[in-house]
């Protein structure tokens, strides 16, 4: 069995913490490791490191590789995207698969299953397991013995989707409406998992509809995982959307440089409502998408007064409320049933019970062409990450973290010249092709339109201070020469 990961969604739903660019995947809360490195460890209890794909965009490819390479010693990732296919680094493999534009999930299905088919070999019979990279499931034990059967029950032509009871009439959630047991493919053999047939999918609902539908007791939440065999997918793919189904005839290659063109479709409304040979896997344990605030409440540890608290809090008279700080102190009085998110530039509050609307937010904000939309203080980059610290007319000022044994590209500013200052490690400086080496409360001078390159020759984080100065300061204002991430 494969195990396709999606990780390549921008989602904002838990602004301002998740933006587009650096979505929930990535995001670490609760000193927990980040969703995406939680999905394929999870993972990893089925199937082999090199049985695992991961699909997601340019933008996230860094970001994706620093996650996934701490799960183990040195690994290699094979990397197909256009042009570009190559292999970096060593030992243990993993498959990316980089998106050449966001095309939906049956695009990126589909070309998830070419790459198995002619890259990996695979045949028609292959199971593949489809998984998004952001949710909670426990105990894994329990979700290893769901996966396992859902490759069996998948061999025999079925398109398997796992089910979740419903707790509460959510609205922000898909439901699967599941046909009686009577009438369903019930699976009668007691070493295979029960199985129902669905009778239909029905999208996020009002309120009313969910309640309905929590009292009928036969739909269940669309957790957005499946599993097929690679033949009754290309099947269902060529009977309901041969646009997508027709593609698989090509090669991988072809595929890819036409993925732009393929139609902007999910899953479901390409297959799963239309196909006879979906069934699921009503599943007995616990699973949130953190698709909220409201959600993410409902996995953090509480105190007597079920506050969940993170960061420099202080709470008086407060109950039933979340409050995730970052560098300030946040301090609440008489406060009940809130959220509170605070970040470098931003602040959320909302009431408990509404954060299903901050997709209405970030609407606005996108309409006003708030750069709090994408853009945090600190951007990762494959070298290591900058914060902004200050800004204004004609300066920034940065704190710049280079990972040991990364170095930025070799590169030249038109508008702006830099000046840095060591605060913690050592730097390799370049500039204007000579070489020298600055250590802690030491400088470098940068003049404009210089050649210049900065790495981290040591064992330890660098750590500088960097002052911009010119009359443009934009992050666009890079001209690079050389670099060995591949950004040229």
């Amino acid at each position: 069995m494969k195990a396709l990961i999606l990780a390549g969604g921008s989602g904002t739903r838990l602004w301002p913490l998740s933006r587009k660019n650096y979505p929930k995947q990535f995001l670490k809360l609760d000193n927990r490791m980040s969703f995406l490195q939680e999905t394929a460890e999870r993972l990893l209890e089925v199937v082999n490191p090199d049985d695992i794909i991961v699909m997601t965009n340019s933008a996230y490819k860094f970001h994706v590789m620093s996650d996934l390479a701490p799960l183990f010693d040195n690994p290699t990732f094979n990397i197909q995207h256009s042009n570009l296919d190559h292999r970096v680094s060593l030992n243990t493999v993993f498959h990316l698969l980089l998106e050449p534009s966001a095309r939906n999930t049956a695009p990126a299905i589909a070309l998830g299953v070419k790459y198995c088919l002619e890259r990996l070999g695979c045949g028609r019979d292959e199971v593949i397991f489809v998984s998004p990279s952001d949710h909670i499931i426990k105990p894994v034990k329990k979700f290893r013995e769901y996966l396992r059967k859902a490759e069996e029950i998948a061999k025999k032509g079925h398109i398997v989707t796992f089910g979740i009871q419903p707790t509460r009439p959510e609205t922000g959630y898909g439901y699967i409406k599941a046909k009686s047991r009577e009438r369903g493919a019930m699976s009668h053999e007691p070493e295979v998992m029960s199985f129902l047939e669905v009778e239909r999918f029905t999208e996020k609902p009002d309120a009313e509809t969910a309640e309905r539908y929590l009292k009928e007791g036969s739909y269940y939440w669309n957790s957005g995982m499946f599993a097929f065999s690679i033949g009754t997918l290309m099947d269902e793919l060529e009977k309901h959307e041969p646009r997508i189904g027709g593609m698989l005839e090509k090669s991988f290659d072809d595929m890819l440089s036409g993925f732009s063109h393929m139609p902007d479709i999910s899953i479901d409304y390409a297959v799963m409502e239309n196909s006879g040979s979906v069934v699921t896997i009503p599943m007995d344990l616990y699973w949130n998408d953190i698709g909220s605030w409201d959600s993410l409440f409902d996995i953090l540890e509480k105190d007597e007064r079920s506050n969940a608290k993170s960061g420099d809090v202080i709470v008086i008279d407060t109950k039933g409320s979340m409050i995730i700080g970052d560098k300030r102190l946040i301090a609440t009085i008489g406060l009940e049933d809130c959220l509170i998110v605070e970040t470098g530039d931003a602040i959320l509050i909302a009431r408990r019970g509404h954060s299903q609307k901050v997709k209405d937010l970030i609407h606005k904000l996108k309409i006003d062409n708030r750069k709090e939309v994408s853009e945090h203080l600190t951007t990762y980059r494959p070298w290591g990450s900058y914060t902004i610290l200050e800004e204004g007319e004609r300066y920034k000022i940065k704190r710049i973290v280079v990972n040991p044994g990364e170095k930025l590209s070799l590169q030249k500013h038109h508008h702006r010249s830099e000046h840095w200052v060591v605060i913690k490690g050592a730097a390799k400086v370049t500039i204007d092709g000579r070489e020298t080496f600055i250590h802690e409360n030491e400088s470098a001078y940068v003049p404009k339109s210089t050649l210049h390159k900065l790495e981290n020759p040591g064992k330890v984080p660098l750590e500088i201070i960097e002052v911009q100065n010119g009359e443009y300061v934009g992050e666009d204002d890079i001209v690079r020469v050389d670099d060995v991430y591949g950004r040229i």
